[in-house]
């Protein structure tokens, strides 16, 4: 079965930059949106930005001109580079097709600390 797997993750100080790496096993990636999410716990899962199979993009407002997402088609691989790192962006990051039914990945985890 097709899966999504995320890395990157790690322990960054405020101000620091990380890039999110996402694989995915399954055929006809170039075919779909992909998206990257996050969650913290207790919270329910958000949307970040995402990246259509032409290549637009779109990122929400609290992580615009800080996040960029991009894919690499030809490997299968989504990103997310994330610079200018705050507290609040600590999180578990997962990445999937918008409206898929495929299962998710256990995700990348952030921690933006001093």
């Amino acid at each position: 079965q097709a899966q999504f797997v995320e890395s990157g993750g790690g322990l960054v100080q405020p101000g620091g930059s990380l890039e999110l790496s996402c694989a995915y096993s399954g055929s006809s990636f170039n075919m779909f949106t992909m998206a990257w999410y996050r969650q913290t716990p207790g919270n329910q899962r958000e949307w970040v930005a995402s990246i259509s199979r032409g290549g637009s993009t779109n990122h929400k407002d609290f992580v615009r001109g800080r996040f960029t997402i991009s894919k690499d088609n030809a490997k299968k691989m989504g990103y997310l580079q994330m610079n200018s790192l705050k507290a609040e962006d600590t999180a578990g990051y997962y990445c999937h097709f918008p409206r898929s039914l495929k299962p998710w990945g256990q995700g990348t985890r952030d921690t933006v600390a001093s």
